[in-house]
């Protein structure tokens, strides 16, 4: 064992160590740990403190300095959640009591749309506990396939994939996984996207809280390939930790809007407004550290991009 194998083994370790602590600890107790490590990293390590902060002012510019920093400290506390909610779905949702955990809004429609024997493209951002949203969809007997980028640390990998992949969530490896979700789709299978990642200086450049944002093509090819159903979801934490509700927010059928989506740069910027209206709903539950807003094209292609 090399060097580096030795250390993301230690890695590992520590986290599966603090997953066992996580997992021994009651709900209510989680809580008030997230709320302290919350004012940790917020307050006394400010990690991430300027991006976060400028990317609340720009996304909310009538907030004060104050109310920033406490939605800054909120974000921090739902990240811990997260976590924690992620050690303990495997044991405590399952098929016979997820209705005691989760709420479907919109039921009828998710459902229905679940069912369509048409391939079915679910778009999502960093908003509330997306993680377990892929499991509850397992256990809901839903099988998805989800892309996600193959973590440095293999060992770590392959536990959060076996984690993913429990309840019938396939994982797809974001790079050299383009024969995997054309399968998928020619089978009409159910892929979905975590969407609200920069995806560098040659994505297509759309407004995401006033501000030009990259993001990545594949989705609205896909769906105009495939000719796929694109929804737009959230999984949101609701008055208490392991409490959900899966927001169906938005739907775009591409035999039904070809006239008004029938671009890829149409398409793209119509979910990401949709992904935007959600966060501005719940912005407690959002990624705010995220270095989203990276506009590196030349001026040339900024002007042509306005026109």
């Amino acid at each position: 064992m090399d060097r580096k194998q030795l250390v993301d083994y230690l890695v590992y370790l520590v986290v599966r160590i603090f997953i066992c602590i996580a997992q021994s600890i009651r709900i209510e107790t989680g809580q008030s740990l997230a709320r302290w490590l919350a004012w940790l990293f917020c307050d006394a390590l400010r990690i991430r403190a300027k991006v976060i902060d400028e990317n609340l002012v720009h996304a909310f510019p009538e907030l004060s300095a104050s109310a920033r920093k406490d939605r800054s400290r909120q974000m921090w506390e739902h990240l811990f959640l997260l976590v924690l909610e992620v050690a303990h779905a495997p044991r405590k949702i399952h098929q016979t009591n997820w209705r005691d955990y989760i709420d479907l809004i919109n039921r009828e429609k998710l459902v229905q749309l679940l069912l369509e024997k048409r391939p079915l493209l679910i778009v999502t951002g960093h908003l509330g506990n997306f993680e377990v949203g892929g499991f509850a969809m397992g256990v809901l007997g839903f099988p998805t396939y989800t892309v996600a980028r193959t973590l440095d640390n293999p060992y770590l990998d392959r536990f959060v994939n076996d984690f993913r992949s429990r309840t019938g969530q396939h994982i797809i490896p974001k790079n050299g996984g383009a024969d995997q979700i054309e399968k998928v789709l020619s089978n009409n299978g159910t892929m979905t996207f975590v969407a609200d990642q920069y995806a560098g200086p040659k994505g297509c450049w759309v407004d995401f809280f006033g501000r030009p944002a990259s993001t990545y093509k594949a989705i609205a090819l896909l769906a105009m390939q495939y000719n796929a159903i694109i929804a737009v979801s959230a999984v949101i934490r609701v008055d208490k930790p392991m409490q959900f509700q899966i927001h169906n927010y938005a739907m775009a059928d591409p035999q039904k809007t070809k006239g008004d989506l029938g671009a890829i740069h149409e398409l793209t910027q119509w979910y990401t407004t949709c992904l935007e209206e959600l966060i501005r709903l719940y912005p407690d539950q959002y990624w705010w550290l995220h270095r989203r807003w990276k506009d590196t094209r030349e001026p040339k292609q900024k002007r042509r991009q306005a026109a």
